[in-house]
């Protein structure tokens, strides 16, 4: 490959560059698909008949992706941490039980912080899942069951920096951690659990009635009050709707913004007109125990932006709106 100067490389070669490292990795990835066998089976029932958590270990280049999959591991149901094999060498393997699992990452196999705490280890009786590159190295032979990472090539030109061959075990443990998701039978809400701060967690854990109005914050008013009360009622309550109740509050109708619109357009006297000739009857209501995430997907396919939230018996229990949902991150 021509040397060529940083500052006079063109678009062209710049994405020349780019476009032959995708498809090396992408090679290597691919690559991987004809080696999944009854070894990759086995490391899945390693893990899935572990007691204790998924150690896994590797340095350099190696040693970030093997906080990526532990990171991966943890958050998709199998419990697992990362251990830097130089500090495990020096104390921190106390951190690792007898009902463990190692997960051991070396391309070359032969890696100088890892070997050391293979007899420590087989000691304790635990089982090693070796990723490597090469098949016959110390780790390879040392290990309960190796899955094969090797690549044909780098996307490094000099064939040096780990790049598909990270690429390709960052993969392989991905595949790891989604078969054993799937096994587990891990849903949507368990992995929210484990996501509590984040935007996924709070559109899977936040439930209607943790955002909702209540009591005096809700709008409402009888079928039989004016226009007028109606719109006062609104006003005070900010929520851009009157909710329509009868006396043991069972949800009439509602009243909002567009129909506020079409009633004005009718030249209607807001002193004279009751609520229940200009509200909307049998509205879109919601359930308290509902995810907070069904009122967005409520609001968006009706083109709405507040919701009465109703009992079993269509009684008025709440309210809220798209700002309720947007304040509290479920948006």
């Amino acid at each position: 490959m021509e040397a060529v100067s940083p500052a006079n490389a063109s678009d062209a070669q710049l994405l020349d560059s780019a476009r032959r490292c995708l498809s090396i990795e992408a090679r290597a990835v691919e690559s991987l698909l004809p080696r999944l066998d009854a070894s990759f089976a086995e490391a899945c029932r390693l893990c899935l008949s572990c007691a204790g958590r998924v150690v896994v270990t590797g340095i350099g280049k190696s040693g970030h992706i093997a906080r990526k999959i532990a990171a991966t591991l943890a958050s998709t149901g199998t419990p697992a941490f990362f251990l830097h094999p130089a500090e495990a060498s020096h104390g921190d393997l106390g951190m690792v039980t007898r009902l463990d699992v190692i997960l051991a990452i070396s391309n070359s196999g032969e890696t100088a912080e890892i070997l050391p705490l293979l007899s420590p280890i087989k000691r304790m009786g635990l089982p090693v899942i070796a990723m490597t590159g090469k098949p016959r190295s110390t780790l390879a032979m040392e290990a309960t069951v190796t899955l094969d990472i090797s690549v044909p090539e780098e996307a490094c030109p000099l064939n040096l920096a780990p790049t598909a061959s990270t690429t390709a075990t960052l993969a392989l443990g991905d595949a790891l951690a989604i078969a054993l998701l799937e096994a587990r039978g891990f849903t949507e809400h368990d992995f929210a659990r484990s996501h509590p701060g984040g935007a996924l967690g709070k559109r899977l854990l936040l439930h209607v009635a943790d955002l909702m109005r209540k009591g005096d914050a809700l709008p409402r008013v009888s079928p039989q009050a004016t226009l007028r009360d109606g719109l006062l009622e609104m006003s005070r309550k900010g929520l851009g709707m009157t909710v329509i109740v009868d006396s043991e509050d069972h949800i009439q109708g509602v009243f909002t913004d567009g129909d506020l619109r079409r009633a004005l357009d009718g030249q209607i006297d807001v002193h004279k007109t009751l609520m229940s000739s200009v509200m909307t009857a049998n509205p879109r209501t919601i359930a308290a125990r509902e995810l907070a995430a069904e009122a967005v997907h409520l609001m968006e396919t009706y083109r709405i932006t507040a919701l009465p939230v109703a009992d079993e018996q269509g009684r008025l229990v709440g309210a809220l709106n798209v700002h309720d949902l947007l304040r509290a991150g479920v948006v």
